[in-house]
């Protein structure tokens, strides 16, 4: 980034990221010339780390990458390795699955509106500061994370890190009992989350369109979570997610260890925006009906409005639940039978922050040959700085305090995976 003379925005740690970030925001009298989203943290080396490794151990090594969303890594790994070995988790199983990820979806989109992302729209510091004045509104978010937590303590043996998920299903069948206890707190759940998409709607909403492509999964009949193809807002054509490498390239930047991906040279989003403009058909009834009474259209490209989005995918999440719960059947067995093979392999599933992409090669006897992972973060980043570029364009008129707010509040757009709930940024305004 050229040296000018002006406003200079520097943000010397994201702390509310899964590792280590800065932003830095340079204005030339009025005009931006110049933004960097710069990810420092040393790389983590897991695609390197699974080399070697047997073919059921990537799901709970992954994992570890997040402590947010694991079973996000969980999934996508475990279905590129089933496509290698020739074997598709259905029925019930299937259906454990998606249970566990709504469980997710509930803990996680949980915890960002209610902790992270309220408070920039209510005038606040943070959750602890905003609970001293909306006690009740906190705890109906700490309670509906609970409800999530609990979901994925019974399917997936802990909330952090499940370790009952293995490549073919699962290491035991959760408690039937168990599970159909949790029916109430589900149904208080979906009025809590159908509240909180009234809540959120009310919020006054800055006007901003993004611009970039949405890519997502493609919905087989229901909202996706978990699938085999790919959509586009910038073609009809659908395409397998075997071919996710041919569009989404990755490539270094001078300003970040993190890899920045364009699909076919474009810009593109994936997350909740991309997922609900390219799938909203698909969600369940109360959660369209939810949608359409908050203001949403059939597409939604203001990344501001991603809170309000993401209250409709919990709607959508803790319905999903409560029907897979009272449905739920126990079959026969708590994995169908692994045996490896040689071969490539890929998997998709969407983390709460978007599509997550895992490819593996096993030889003969199952051991990884390669890996490659491509998180949702990494694949906003260049959405991130784009929007950036034009938020901080927008508001060059505003005063330190006012635009620092808004460059905070535009990064928490994304919900970059969090690792703690600490709501501020070291944020620094240097007038030349």
């Amino acid at each position: 980034m050229r040296e000018t003379q002006g406003r200079v925005l520097d943000v010397a740690a994201l702390a509310r990221v899964e590792g280590e970030g800065a932003m830095r925001v340079r204005i030339d009298g009025d005009t931006v010339v110049g933004v960097e989203l710069d990810i420092y943290e040393p790389p983590r080396f897991f695609e390197a780390l699974l080399r070697g490794r047997g073919y059921e151990e990537p799901p709970d090594i992954t994992a570890r990458i997040c402590g947010i969303c694991p079973v996000a890594y969980q999934m996508s790994s475990s279905l590129a390795i089933e496509q290698i070995c020739g074997v598709t988790v259905d029925g019930q199983l299937a259906a454990l699955r998606r249970l566990l990820y709504c469980g997710e979806w509930i803990e996680s989109h949980a915890l960002h509106i209610y902790l992270l992302h309220a408070p920039d729209f209510l005038g606040y510091d943070g959750g602890i500061a905003m609970a001293r004045d909306h006690r009740d509104i906190v705890e109906r978010g700490l309670r509906l994370k609970q409800v999530g937590n609990r979901l994925m303590e019974l399917v997936g043996g802990r909330a952090v890190h499940p370790v009952n998920v293995r490549v073919g299903g699962f290491y035991r069948l959760p408690d039937l009992d168990a599970l159909r206890a949790m029916v109430p707190d589900l149904q208080w759940a979906c009025g809590a989350a159908l509240d909180t998409v009234s809540w959120v709607a009310g919020f006054d909403i800055p006007d901003h369109r993004g611009e970039w492509d949405l890519v997502s999964l493609a919905g087989d009949g229901e909202y996706p979570i978990m699938g085999r193809r790919i959509v586009t807002s910038a073609s009809p054509d659908v395409v397998p997610v075997e071919e996710f490498g041919s569009h989404a390239v990755e490539e270094h930047v001078a300003h970040s260890n993190a890899l920045h991906a364009s699909w076919d040279s474009r810009t593109y989003l994936v997350g909740p925006l991309a997922r609900y403009s390219l799938n909203q058909h698909l969600l369940p009834p109360v959660a369209r009906e939810a949608a359409s009474a908050a203001g949403l259209g059939s597409e939604c490209r203001n990344p501001f409005a991603s809170i309000v989005v993401r209250a409709v995918e919990l709607l959508a999440a803790c319905t999903e639940a409560l029907r897979l719960v009272r449905e739920y059947e126990p079959p026969a067995a708590a994995a169908v039978p692994v045996v490896p093979r040689a071969g490539v392999g890929h998997g998709a599933s969407e983390a709460p922050r978007g599509l997550l992409y895992h490819r593996y090669e096993l030889d003969e006897r199952g051991i990884v040959l390669d890996a490659t992972i491509v998180p949702p973060t990494s694949q906003n980043q260049r959405a991130i700085e784009r929007d950036l570029w034009q938020v901080a364009q927008a508001g060059v008129s505003l005063d330190d305090a006012a635009l620092t707010a808004r460059c905070e509040q535009a990064i928490r757009n994304y919900d970059p995976c969090i690792s703690c709930a600490t709501h501020d940024l070291d944020l620094r305004i240097v007038r030349a």
